[in-house]
């Protein structure tokens, strides 16, 4: 039985993942903001346990993680929480840029960096959740994109430094997903929003679940997944 520390459980792709690890039977450790939403989580996934630290604030995830009880193996490690907020840069405040960039880049490196002891333990996996704007920045985006570029800088240099550990390293760019996040940038576009015109969660859980799954004699390094329709 395989253990996953999951972030962004709660919903889209992330819940789509922790559905298919958990019905197969795989321990799942779901990284929660606070006791109240753990309690949450753990009650949707039975035999789950939650850790809590706040993505948002990533100087404490450390002196949070002091308080519980850390995996001591780790087959994967899989950040698939972010965060969006749209604007042009002439219009972006620094608080902006600040929530977007401890979220979506400098969480994952602090999670990763605590849990490298267990990911090399198990030789695991981590798997960095990206996005089509971590590949090619558009107008208004450019937060957001900024974030999902240094993500995949983080990716391919910790790729580098853990293969003498046997870690295995993934990035994924979904493109535009049917979740909660897009339903606020249709908003913040201003746009009309059908789930339907865009992936499911389901099929980028898929691509992830493959990334993980494959036989030790290989690794995905990058794997691009655009709207089918």
């Amino acid at each position: 039985m395989a253990t996953h520390l999951i972030t962004g459980a709660g919903s889209g792709i992330g819940a789509s993942v922790a559905d298919r690890l958990h019905a197969r039977g795989d321990e799942l450790i779901l990284l929660a903001r606070d006791a109240a939403r753990g309690k949450e989580l753990t009650a949707r996934y039975p035999g789950a346990r939650a850790l809590v630290a706040d993505l948002a604030d990533p100087d404490r995830i450390s002196w949070a993680f002091s308080h519980q009880a850390l995996p001591d193996r780790l087959d994967s490690l899989l950040h698939i929480a972010g965060i969006v907020d749209l604007g042009p840069v002439g219009e972006l405040r620094p608080k902006t840029w600040h929530q977007q960039l401890n979220v979506n880049l400098i969480a994952p490196a602090e999670l990763t960096r605590l849990l490298l002891p267990s990911l090399r333990a198990a030789q695991g996996q981590v798997v960095f959740v990206n996005s089509g704007a971590g590949l090619n920045a558009h107008p208004e985006w450019g937060a957001y994109a900024a974030s999902k570029h240094g993500l995949k800088a983080l990716a391919d240099s910790l790729r580098g430094e853990e293969r003498a550990n046997g870690v295995r390293v993934t990035s994924v760019y979904p493109g535009r997903t049917a979740t909660p996040m897009q339903a606020k940038v249709h908003s913040q576009e201003g746009k009309a929003y059908d789930p339907q015109a865009w992936i499911d969660p389901e099929s980028v859980a898929t691509t992830i679940l493959m990334a993980v799954d494959l036989p030790r004699d290989a690794e995905v390094n990058d794997l691009t997944v655009r709207p089918g329709r």
